[in-house]
C-alpha cells in the first residue's frame, strides 16, 4: 500500500452545498448506426441524491459508463466540478468520481479489508521503489491506509468481517463491501448502479440509511434503481430515461404524476416514442458493446 494523501474521514471532493459536481451535456452514445443514449443532459449538485430510472433497455448503465470513462461519448461532454473528464476510467476515479456496478465486481479470493485497500490506490503517492525498499515511509503509509480502510468497514458495518474472504460474505454484505471500496477513493460523487438489486426489504432499508449517511459526509450520489419505493424515498430529484432519451426530470411528485412515465413503464406508446423494432435493436447493441477504454473485464447489461 502507499502514502495516504487525503484527510482521514473526509472526501477531498466535498464542496459547498449547492455547487455543481456533475454536469453532463448532450451526452450521446452510438454503437454503429444505433443510438443507445441520445442528447442527455443531467447535473448533480453537492449535497444531492439524484435518481436515474427507466424501463429495461433505457440506456441507464450505458449513460453511467459514459460518465465514468468506460465509454467515450459519441457526442456531448461530461464535466466534474467544471473540468471536462478525461476518457480513461482510472483518471475519472482519480478526479473524484467512484462507482459500483450492476453486477458485483469484488476480488473474491481477497479479504474484505484487502478489497477496500485496493480502492485506496488513487489516493496514495508511494511508488515502486518505496514499495520495494519498504522503508519507514512505506510502513507509515501502509498503516494509514489500513486505518482508513477499517474506518470505512466500520462505516458500512463490516469491520468485524475484515479478515473474511469476500466470496464468503452474504449477498447484501458484498454490496456493502463494494460501496466501501468505492468510498476508499474518497470521491466527491458516488454512482450506484442498482445497489438494492436482489436484496430483501430489511437489506434495502439498511442501504437507504447508508446512502443518506454517505450524503451527510458531503458526497453527492447518483443512483440507478428499479425499486421505485426506494428511489422516491431516497432522492431529491429523479430523471427518467426512455429508449436513451431523458423523458422528464423533477421531484418525486412530478415524476410519479407524469403520464408519459406511467405509459413507459406499462409498455404503452406515447407521442414520439420509438417503435418496438428500434427499441430491440438499441438494447441488443448495448448488450454486446465493448468498452472503448480501459474498462475492467466483463460487460454491463443495462437493466
Amino acid at each position: 500500500m502507499t502514502t495516504d494523501t487525503t484527510t482521514k474521514g473526509t472526501a477531498p471532493g466535498a464542496t459547498t452545498p449547492g455547487d455543481t459536481v456533475l454536469d453532463a451535456r448532450g451526452v450521446t452514445m452510438r454503437f454503429g448506426g444505433l443510438t443507445a443514449v441520445r442528447g442527455v443532459d443531467l447535473h448533480v449538485n453537492s449535497g444531492e441524491i439524484v435518481g436515474l430510472i427507466g424501463p429495461n433497455g433505457a440506456g441507464k448503465t450505458t449513460f453511467f459508463n459514459c460518465l465514468t470513462g468506460l465509454y467515450i461519448p459519441t457526442e456531448g461532454e461530461v464535466r466534474y466540478k467544471g473540468q471536462v473528464l478525461p476518457p480513461k476510467s482510472f483518471k475519472v476515479t482519480a478526479a473524484g468520481i467512484a462507482r459500483t456496478f450492476q453486477n458485483i465486481r469484488l476480488f473474491a479470493n481477497m479479504t474484505v479489508l484487502e478489497n477496500v485497500l485496493v480502492g485506496r490506490h488513487t489516493r496514495t503517492k508511494e511508488g515502486l521503489w518505496s514499495a520495494l525498499l519498504r522503508g519507514p515511509g512505506f510502513h507509515k503509509a501502509e498503516a494509514a491506509s489500513r486505518a482508513r480502510a477499517m474506518e470505512l468497514l466500520e462505516f458500512v458495518g463490516l469491520a468485524e468481517k475484515a479478515e473474511h474472504l469476500a466470496r464468503n460474505l452474504p449477498y447484501g454484505e458484498q454490496r456493502k463491501l463494494e460501496i466501501a471500496r468505492a468510498l476508499a477513493s474518497e470521491p466527491g460523487l458516488l454512482l450506484l448502479d442498482e445497489p438494492t438489486a436482489g436484496m430483501n426489504p430489511q437489506e434495502t432499508r439498511a442501504t437507504e440509511d447508508l446512502v443518506f449517511a454517505i450524503r451527510d459526509q458531503g458526497i453527492a450520489v447518483l443512483v440507478i434503481e428499479h425499486d421505485m419505493r426506494f428511489i422516491f424515498n431516497l432522492c431529491d430529484r429523479v430523471a427518467v430515461l426512455v429508449q436513451g432519451e431523458k423523458l422528464v426530470e423533477g421531484d418525486s411528485a412530478t415524476v410519479q404524476g407524469d403520464e408519459r412515465v406511467v405509459a413507459a413503464y406499462l409498455g404503452e406508446p406515447f407521442e414520439g416514442a420509438p417503435g418496438d423494432e428500434e427499441a430491440a435493436e438499441v438494447e441488443a447493441a448495448e448488450a454486446h458493446a465493448e468498452p472503448t477504454t480501459d474498462a475492467a473485464p466483463g460487460k454491463e447489461n443495462d437493466r
